[in-house]
């Protein structure tokens, strides 16, 4: 009778365990809103959501070691709630960063961004005046482009150890011009027109050397944000899916656990004894 509530109670301790990843996630999304991705209210819920998870598992913990029904109904409606928000948080996530990725160029290792890849919500608050004035000068204050420097033996590198680096989306987006643009190379955030004819992307004529100007006004640095936030989301998504396969499993013995405490708090026998009790003869000696 008791082994289901000692199993409750022990997977709730290590579902309260699982909360941490979710948390973490959470304060990761929210380190790399204010360091790199610069979009600072996606972390919220999955916070949130950690939190609910630490709380509602101490409160199963308590209801299944103690056998006390109100805890365990109240478990029950709060962890069926989180796991329905989890579903509905990780469908979210992948809806917003299912379209978009890198375009490969010839002759670069990196992926070029183009915000004509993306559309929906997330491409849509990120591309307005509103939300770009503060993360374009959220990118800006984070220096990520004066870091890319690198230097060989206190050489600069050159155009061709550039070309074949592994650049970041932002800044493949944010810290040079598009490649159709035809900018020659000089350095890392420096790089000069050419003798051919400018590209017909608009991005072309938003670059500037100026270190405070670059490329933040891009469309291209629109796009990197959003195949950044699309990386960091997908990451955090693939905890979130294993955690809430574990929590529906917790869920179903929960339910087994409190229909254990409601049989025991109104007496009721099991087996052939229960059966006897329920449909009792006409005739006892």
């Amino acid at each position: 009778m008791r082994a289901s509530n000692h199993l409750i109670g022990l997977l709730n301790f290590l579902t309260f365990l699982l909360s941490i990843p979710i948390l973490g996630g959470g304060i990761w999304l929210s380190s790399r809103a204010n360091n790199s991705d610069c979009l600072k209210f996606l972390q919220w819920p999955l916070i949130i959501i950690g939190v609910s998870i630490m709380v509602v598992s101490l409160a199963g913990f308590a209801g299944a070691c103690y056998r006390n029904t109100f805890l365990m109904r109240l478990y029950l409606v709060a962890m069926f709630l989180v796991i329905a928000v989890l579903i509905g948080f990780i469908i979210f996530a992948y809806v917003v960063t299912d379209k978009g990725s890198g375009r490969r160029v010839t002759n670069r290792a990196y992926l070029e961004y183009y915000l004509d890849d993306y559309s929906g919500w997330l491409e849509e608050r990120v591309a307005s005046d509103s939300y770009w004035g503060k993360i374009s000068s959220c990118i800006r204050d984070s220096r990520v482009c004066a870091r890319m420097g690198r230097t060989i033996n206190g050489v600069p590198e050159t155009s061709d150890m550039f070309y074949s680096r592994q650049l970041t989306p932002i800044q493949s987006g944010c810290c040079k011009p598009p490649a159709d643009c035809g900018y020659v190379y000089q350095n890392e955030t420096v790089w000069n027109l050419g003798s051919g004819l400018m590209g017909a992307n608009p991005d072309c004529t938003k670059w500037g050397n100026d270190q405070e100007q670059l490329c933040y006004a891009c469309d291209s640095c629109k796009a990197g944000v959003l195949a950044s936030l699309k990386k960091s989301w997908r990451k955090v998504s693939v905890i979130n899916i294993v955690v809430m396969i574990l929590l529906v499993i917790v869920y179903i013995i929960a339910y087994a656990a409190y229909r254990n405490n409601r049989r025991m708090d109104n007496d009721e026998p099991y087996g052939e004894a229960r059966m006897t009790k329920a449909q009792p003869s006409a005739f006892h000696l």
